[in-house]
């Protein structure tokens, strides 16, 4: 699958996706994810980033407020109208843009960091992506990303739980099958069911790689690994997000920080 077919699903998901995540319904990624993320991001004020997939521009927003001049890519028409209107709204100086991973129109050597939120594993030969990310970033500078758990998330997954309906294990498979563009369809789960009745699912084009690819991948293109992260829910957010009571006995996401040599 090449990044035009994958444009193509995410166009088709954006409008619904940005609806639902804007409602509060993208539950992961608001109560773990996202949070667990910026609780790793170094200091970030007065640099320059690119945030790459940004989708509507919830993350690359959370980021500008920190004090970075944030640039910020994606395929999606539809999400870079959502994320322009919010900039519109209220101007935090973020640069909207459409832009393939893959193939960054970029200088090299511009940006101080780079971030990726849950998008990698969505492109097309994510080992391009790295590349281009090292390539865009100045020496010394830092990508950090999350992207789902290559070992508790690969091609066949299920979640397993008691008969409380609490979890206590995951169960994988298919876990050496790399993927080119597998489409999953599914929705937030959280969403109401006569809400989710009238809306058509997403369909999601999946590029799993082994987390031994990932690690080879970054290390190969030249970067240093400086932290890695499995976020995990604490006792308190599992009790008010239910939803994310699941990852308190495996991790769905994997995050990453990796550097360029100075």
């Amino acid at each position: 699958m090449n990044s035009s077919e994958v444009a193509r699903y995410w166009e088709g998901n954006a409008e619904t996706w940005t609806r639902l995540a804007r409602a509060g319904f993208d539950q992961y990624r608001d109560a773990l994810n996202t949070p667990e993320f910026f609780r790793i991001l170094p200091d970030i004020n007065g640099l320059t980033g690119i945030d790459i997939g940004c989708g509507e521009g919830s993350n690359t927003r959370k980021l500008a407020a920190l004090g970075a001049t944030l640039h910020a890519v994606d395929i999606a028409p539809t999400f870079l109208r959502h994320a322009q209107e919010s900039e519109d709204q209220h101007p935090l100086g973020i640069r909207y843009r459409y832009g393939d991973a893959t193939t960054l129109d970029e200088p090299d050597a511009a940006y101080d960091f780079a971030t990726a939120f849950m998008s990698l594993m969505d492109v097309p030969q994510p080992e391009k992506a790295i590349a281009e990310a090292f390539r865009v970033l100045k020496p010394g500078g830092f990508l950090q990303f999350s992207i789902l758990h290559p070992c508790f998330v690969p091609p066949v997954t299920k979640n397993l739980r008691d008969e409380n309906g609490i979890s206590y294990g995951r169960m994988v498979g298919d876990y050496f099958r790399e993927t080119d563009g597998d489409i999953e369809t599914w929705t937030f789960g959280q969403a109401p069911e006569e809400l989710k009745a009238t809306l058509e699912p997403f369909q999601v084009p999946r590029f799993h790689r082994t987390l031994s690819t990932w690690i080879n991948t970054l290390c190969q293109t030249g970067f240093v690994i400086e932290e890695i992260n499995e976020p995990r829910a604490d006792e308190e957010t599992a009790k008010r997000v239910p939803k994310v009571e699941d990852t308190r006995t495996v991790p769905i996401f994997l995050q990453i920080r990796v550097r360029k040599p100075a």
